[in-house]
Formats: C-alpha cells, sequence, structure tokens
C-alpha cells in the first residue's frame, strides 16, 4: 500500500516498516534500505521491522574497496566521494515506474552488480535502471553485498567463505517479504548480473535455502571458466591475508592485500580474478558436483546467458605493456587472437556448456551473443558493452574509454531493443521468434 505524503514523497507501509521513496519524473525511487546487519566473517543477520521510518542515507553505502584505474578510464569516474564506506554492505534500492493502478504487480529484476567479487555497488550510475523500468514498466531492486576479503574469501570458522552469497540470498528474502508492498509481484522475480554478478547468480541457482526465491536468470558475460580448481590458490590468499583479519582499518586492509594477490604466472587466467565463490562450503557443493546440481534446477529456473563477442578486448587491448603492439599489423593480429581465444575459454564455451547441459536435462534455456558492427571501433563488443545497452544514460557513459567512437544513436537504437527483449523474458520466461532483435545481438533457444 502505498500513499502521496507530499509532493515526490511516497510512504510504503511493508511488513518490515514505512519506507520512504522519492518520486521523481515518473520514477519512485526507494534508495539504500538495509535489509541485514553483519559483523565481519559472520553470517548476515536480517534486519528486524522498523517502527520508525525508513530513509535513505545522505551518501550510499558501498563496501570496503580501492578503485580500479582501468575501471574508471574504460566506463568513466565512479566519483567515489560521493559514497560511504560500511564494512556491513547489506542495502538494496527499489526503482519502479509511478503508477495509479494500485492492484497492477510489476515483474521483479534483482540486479546483482558485477566487479571480479571486489569492486563495485548496486547504486553506481552505470547501472542506474531508470530508463529501462519507465520504457519497460518493470520494477528493478539493485542489490549491494559484502566483496573482497569480507565476502569472498574464507575457509574456516574464524573468516566464513561465501558471505557475499549469503548477503544477497538474505536480500532475497527480504525482498520476497516486502516486494508486494512496494508494487511488485513476489512469483515473478528475475536475477539479473553481469560479469561477477552473473557468475554469482549461476551459483545462487544452486545453493541452498534458495526455493521460491526467484523464477528466472539472466547471466551476462559470466566468467564461468575460471570457477574451477581454485582451492590452492583461495588458500595462498587466505593464510598471507591471515594477519589482516582483525584489523580496524578497513582502507588499510584494501591497500594491503593487493600485495598478496596470487599471480597469473602460477595459477594461469583464474588468478586474474583472485576472489570467487568456494565450493564445499555452504551454500554450496563439492565442485565434482555442481554441473549434476544445474541439472537438477532445469526445472526450476528459466535461463537467459551469454556475452559479448570480444570479452577480453577490455583487459588486453588496454594494456599498457600490450597496447603498443595492438595498433596494426602482425601485433594487431596477435592481439586480435589472443582476445578470441581468452573470450572463449573464459566465457563462451563455458556458456555454452550450460546452456546444452540445461537444456538437456529439460530447461527453459535461451542463449545470446552481443556483436559490434562499429567498424572503427577497436575494442569491438568487449566486457561491458552490455552495460550502456541496459542502462542507458547518456550523459552517465560521455566519458566512458568503452564507447570511444561509437555514436551514442547506435548505442539508444540497439538498446532499446534489447530492454524489450530482457523485459519480454523477465515477464513470462520466453522470448518470441518474431520479436525484434538488434543486429548486433545473437540470440537462440537452446534445443
Amino acid at each position: 500500500m502505498k500513499s502521496q505524503q507530499n509532493i515526490g514523497t511516497y510512504t510504503f507501509q511493508t511488513p518490515s516498516g514505512k519506507i520512504i521513496a522519492l518520486k521523481e519524473n515518473g520514477i519512485i525511487k526507494a534508495k539504500s534500505i538495509r535489509y541485514a546487519h553483519s559483523e565481519r566473517f559472520q553470517k548476515p543477520v536480517p534486519v528486524e521491522s522498523s517502527s520508525s521510518e525508513i530513509i535513505f542515507p545522505h551518501k550510499t553505502p558501498v563496501a570496503p574497496q580501492t578503485i580500479s584505474p582501468l575501471v574508471e578510464n574504460m566506463i568513466g569516474p565512479t566519483h567515489i566521494e560521493r559514497f560511504d564506506v560500511d564494512e556491513s554492505t547489506q542495502f538494496l534500492s527499489v526503482v519502479r515506474p509511478e503508477n495509479d493502478n494500485e492492484d497492477e504487480k510489476f515483474p521483479v529484476v534483482v540486479w546483482i552488480h558485477g566487479g571480479s567479487y571486489e569492486i563495485g555497488c548496486g547504486d553506481l550510475p552505470t547501472a542506474d535502471p531508470c530508463e529501462w523500468v519507465k520504457e519497460q514498466h518493470i520494477m528493478v531492486v539493485t542489490v549491494s553485498y559484502r566483496l573482497g576479503l569480507f565476502g569472498f574469501l574464507g575457509g574456516n570458522e574464524k573468516r566464513l567463505p561465501n558471505l557475499g552469497l549469503f548477503d544477497i540470498i538474505e536480500a532475497l528474502r527480504w525482498i520476497k517479504k516486502n516486494i508486494s508492498s512496494l508494487g511488485g509481484d513476489p512469483e515473478n522475480i528475475t536475477l539479473m548480473g553481469q560479469s561477477s554478478g552473473g557468475d554469482a547468480i549461476a551459483h545462487l541457482m544452486i545453493s541452498e535455502g534458495v526455493d521460491g526465491l526467484f523464477q528466472r536468470a539472466i547471466i551476462q558475460s559470466a566468467p564461468l571458466g575460471l570457477r574451477e580448481k581454485r582451492q590452492k590458490m583461495t588458500a595462498e590468499l587466505l593464510r598471507k591475508t591471515e594477519f589482516l583479519k582483525d584489523d580496524a582499518d578497513v582502507l588499510k586492509m584494501m591497500n594491503e592485500y593487493r600485495k598478496y594477490v596470487p599471480s597469473v604466472v602460477q595459477y594461469g587466467l583464474k588468478a586474474a580474478m583472485p576472489f570467487g565463490v568456494q565450493y564445499g562450503f555452504p551454500p554450496l557443493c563439492r565442485e565434482d558436483e555442481v554441473t549434476e546440481q544445474w541439472k537438477k534446477k532445469a526445472a526450476a529456473y528459466d535461463v537467459l546467458i551469454g556475452l559479448n563477442n570480444d570479452e577480453t578486448a577490455f583487459y588486453l587491448k588496454t594494456s599498457p605493456t600490450l597496447k603498443k603492439y595492438a595498433g596494426k599489423g602482425f601485433g594487431l593480429t596477435i592481439i586480435n587472437k589472443l582476445v578470441r581465444l581468452t573470450t572463449e575459454a573464459i566465457y563462451g564455451k563455458p556458456a555454452k556448456i550450460f546452456a546444452e547441459n540445461y537444456a538437456e536435462a529439460g530447461g527453459n534455456v535461451y542463449q545470446f551473443r552481443i556483436h559490434s558492427t562499429i567498424k572503427n571501433h577497436s575494442l569491438g563488443a568487449a566486457h561491458c558493452i552490455d552495460l550502456p545497452l541496459i542502462f542507458g544514460k547518456e550523459e552517465v557513459w560521455k566519458s566512458a574509454e568503452l564507447l570511444k567512437d561509437i555514436p551514442w544513436k547506435y548505442i539508444a537504437e540497439n538498446g532499446r531493443k534489447i530492454r524489450s527483449l530482457w523485459a519480454e523474458f523477465v515477464r513470462n520466461g520466453s522470448i518470441a521468434d518474431h520479436s525484434e532483435k538488434p543486429e548486433i545481438l545473437e540470440l537462440h533457444k537452446v534445443i
């Protein structure tokens, strides 16, 4: 139930308490709602119902993290000064259309952000869902969760593994309990995530304690090729950062741990993502059981999974070491081949295997690949190119190196069509053959 409190302000009466939201340009936002609390390296504890009004803070809470110069350059400045570092970073935000029909319940998309399990938050400007929400008449909930040392590194009772997954599960429980009061349909919830967020969703599908919490999954650019045989690497990072575990200065912890990140030379490509989910610890099964567990979930979730055609160009063609060889001639040929090989190894082949296994087990699964048709854009369809297509605000992306030499009209036109297709899947778990598909998108149902 909602009531207009004053111009631009709404009050939602929910099981968790009265939530204050703001109305602007046909959109209603309830920002930075705390869904749980946590002590360091311990499981989240759900919030209790509040007798006072729940209002969003002046600054957006964000998990302790270090700024990535690559991300700042490729995607745009994060404006970290607008955020407050919070070690217990269990917050979510709700964005929905303004609507006079009290009985209408919106399909719910739960956005799980990426960032290699160590940077980002749910409310970055580059993932602002307002355009998509208004355009497709859906609701989007963005979730922040613990990252890095605090959320995805552990191995004993003092440093529990998979805490970031437990945070997201707690957020899903909050959503299931409260979303109807905010105008969402608790029986039509889709998890959508990019990069490590997509990887997290794939593993939430086989986590304990999630039954009934969501119905669909959109998995974009998940690095599933980095998920295997990580135990030795994780144990090394855990051991080498043990001296940091009780430090009161979280920013110092962020600066120090990077000195001990395992090397790619020793552990291969998976060391490029030092944090991640850990098999054999709750809420996950053993590593050798994962594929069968995904097959067992085939009847439970509709899945849309895919990637961008030139994912690793985001890293390889911007590397200071490699960049000088990527300009032209034989050097460019080598770099392009390396992009193809690593994109397929980390993203393409694992997504294909996942989809085929899921379909073989009877699951409803669609596979997609985003291409580039811009001739003068050296990066092609690199990692993160799906973000401006889905969350397309021109002013947010104007300084992004990722979109250099790409006319915004190209992003806007293709993005509108992709947002429509994704919303179609969100509403009913399918995408019709006659749906309007952009030329940059390869999409098919896996049989």
